[in-house]
């Protein structure tokens, strides 16, 4: 009772995050899963961790909803026909994104959007005057940067507008990803290259990495999550390696006890909010989201999520010695990798329930980290403050990202002299790629919009909040936490000379 109160007495909140943390409240009263008590116990101690999904899930953490169908159909619950028009289009999906729920609230994926709104552009002029309205409604209505959209890998004229619009609007939501690959147009291309230096998006995502493995038909959701279209996943929980290292006497007992353990103890727990939600929760029976096609229960996996493997690495190595930790030495890394192949051996020989589109495994995710994350790497990064050169970094990075369908990224800010010169930075990001790495995020060191994990916020905005002040967005929340623990602003910056 005593949270719920402060909740409402709460002066930094605005009226629609009290309504949302006062929902939250509510559903973490119950006790509905029957949790082991061996997987009770890691998250107790913060070895597992449901990032905040609640006691009684009553919706699926991500939901990326067959947009493509949705405008060829409209929806009869929603009273909607197909659009004839640009200003039909906009209205239709800023409609249909009020009734997509998550685990925020707010819809996690918007879409193709450059794809979803071409057909209808006739005239550019007033296309661009729509598509701007329409941006600039999702970011003061759908107040969460956890919101997604994808643009590419094609060049139309709907995605050069959403570009010049962005920015001119320089708005920290939706993030946008551009699905790159070797047939997309070099000036699309730099296109994207120039406006991410300004608003830090689009991040570019390996076109051909992401198809391979899910399909041409996936959608890049929330921080950089690769999902099916028409599914998405039931649940994202996360192991910290951090902590789970130090119960182990050596790196042998780690990997051949320790970790198996981990591992058996956060699958049982996934699954238990799996079966919950797909079985009691009735979601599945009710959305009108099932009933029209626009998502099918069969398109869902789950999301195994990691954390901390800087320090888990750093923790056997015992050097404080930067050229021996993990991102520089030969052997750490090499033991990284070991960490990671060992983990994705013991995820895959779970067999995960109402899982069938993923084969009936949960997906590796390399996690960003939340704001209360203090001196904990996220996913499979290199500190901050410890970063190589750009190019040690990348070759560093990239062996990591196979091992990872639904996501993992790293995030490169340039110095603003980069600006001149925006091909040198598609050099890098095709180098990159070719390397297979999944998934590549740029900014601008003079940029009021950064990336603080996965998700965007703006500094302007941190400081408000910092003051006392409200913001509209209530990730800036997330993001203030994440500049004090996890030194986001800290990050080493490319020069471009």
């Amino acid at each position: 009772m005593e949270n719920i109160l402060n909740i409402i007495k709460d002066t930094t909140l605005t009226y629609e995050q009290k309504v949302l943390s006062l929902a939250r409240a509510a559903e973490n009263s119950l006790n509905v899963l029957n949790i082991d008590e061996d997987s009770k116990e890691y998250l107790d101690k913060g070895i597992i961790c449901d990032l905040g999904e609640g006691h009684a899930p009553y919706r699926p953490r991500y939901i990326v909803p067959d947009y493509e169908k949705f405008m060829k159909n409209g929806s009869e619950f929603l009273g909607l026909t197909p659009a004839n028009d640009i200003w039909d289009a906009v209205n239709n999906l800023l409609i249909l994104y009020k009734h997509v729920p998550s685990i925020t609230s707010f819809p996690v994926s918007l879409g193709n959007i450059d794809y979803l709104l071409d057909p209808y552009v006739k005239d550019e002029q007033e296309a661009y005057k729509a598509i701007k309205m329409f941006l600039l409604h999702i970011d003061r209505t759908i107040t969460d940067s956890f919101c997604h959209a994808n643009i590419g890998p094609r060049d139309s004229k709907a995605g050069r507008i959403i570009l010049k619009v962005q920015r001119e609007l320089q708005a920290a939501i939706p993030n946008i990803t551009v699905k790159y690959n070797k047939n997309t147009p070099e000036d699309f291309a730099i296109d994207c290259i120039n406006t991410a230096l300004l608003t830090a998006k689009p991040s570019f995502a390996n076109d051909e990495m992401f198809s391979s493995e899910l399909g041409e038909n996936y959608n890049v959701v929330s921080c950089y999550n690769g999902l099916y279209t028409g599914g998405g996943s039931y649940t994202l929980c996360r192991l910290n390696l951090a902590f789970l290292a130090k119960k182990a006497s050596s790196i042998e007992d780690f990997l051949n006890n320790i970790l198996p353990n981990a591992v058996d103890r956060m699958t049982r727990y996934m699954d238990k909010r799996v079966k919950f939600l797909v079985e009691e929760s009735g979601f599945f029976k009710s959305s009108f989201l099932v009933k029209e096609g626009l998502i099918s229960r069969e398109n869902f996996s789950g999301m195994f999520g990691m954390f901390g493997l800087a320090e888990c690495v750093n923790n056997f190595i015992s050097s404080n010695k930067k050229e021996d930790r993990f991102g520089h030495g030969e052997e750490a890394n090499k033991l990284g990798l070991d960490i990671i192949e060992r983990l994705n051996e013991e995820v895959s020989k779970h067999n995960a329930p109402y899982c069938e589109k993923s084969k009936n495994k949960y997906l590796l995710h390399a996690q960003v980290g939340i704001d209360s994350d203090k001196n904990i790497t996220p996913g499979c990064r290199i500190p901050i403050g410890e970063e190589p050169e750009l190019h040690e970094h990348i070759v560093q990075s990239a062996p990591f990202h196979k091992y990872f369908p639904s996501g993992i990224g790293d995030i490169f800010p340039f110095e603003e002299t980069a600006k001149r010169n925006p091909k040198f930075i598609l050099d890098i990001i095709k180098g990159a790629f070719s390397l297979n790495m999944r998934y590549f995020s740029l900014y601008s060191s003079d940029s009021d919009v950064i990336r603080i994990t996965g998700y965007l916020v703006k500094k302007s905005d941190i400081e408000k909040l910092e003051k006392g002040e409200q913001a509209l967005q209530d990730t800036v929340v997330l993001g203030l936490g994440a500049v004090k623990n996890q030194r986001v602003l800290e990050r080493r910056v490319t020069k471009y000379e």
